[in-house]
């Protein structure tokens, strides 16, 4: 056999194997779970203003800790957004409360009009969750406190951490 064809054979087989590669391929999705609730907040009172009232009005114990860190791509600088948490020990429910305008722009975009956000992990019973949101109504200086579904916001991911 001439080294001609033993290149062509060669160069066909691995043509085939290739072939074969691709028509096996398998596409995995990967779906982020958000198992969470979300509340947006709209005053304009200070962070810590809000906290007190909320820890106040609510029976909470919103404590800040260091501001959640969000890169930022495009200016190569982290955007720092408040953030303030909170747990119930019994039903290891944890509650955070982040500001929506940080030091880089905002934490979700497209919500704007949302000065905080409100975010409850873990399990909370639905008479529970309606009795915060009616409460954070309450407050005189709270414009709106509405729950958010958080599969519809488009930078949902910044909600990650």
């Amino acid at each position: 056999m001439s080294e001609q064809n033993f290149i062509a054979k060669v160069w066909i087989s691995n043509f085939n194997a290739v072939k074969v590669m691709i028509l096996n391929r398998k596409n995995l999705k990967f779906e982020i779970d958000f198992d969470f609730i979300l509340i947006a907040v709209t005053t304009s009172l200070k962070d810590y203003r809000i906290c007190y009232l909320i820890n106040k009005c609510l029976n909470f114990n919103f404590v800040r800790a260091d501001d959640l860190e969000l890169d930022n791509m495009l200016k190569g600088e982290p955007a720092l957004f408040s953030f303030f948490n909170y747990s119930w020990e019994t039903t290891e429910t944890d509650f955070y409360f982040i500001g929506n305008k940080g030091s880089e722009g905002y934490l979700v975009p497209e919500m704007r009009e949302a000065d905080y956000f409100m975010l409850i992990k873990n399990y909370i019973d639905e008479s529970d969750l309606e009795t915060i949101i009616s409460a954070l109504n309450k407050i005189p200086e709270v414009v709106a406190a509405v729950k958010i579904e958080p599969k519809k916001i488009k930078s949902r991911e910044n909600l990650l951490f």
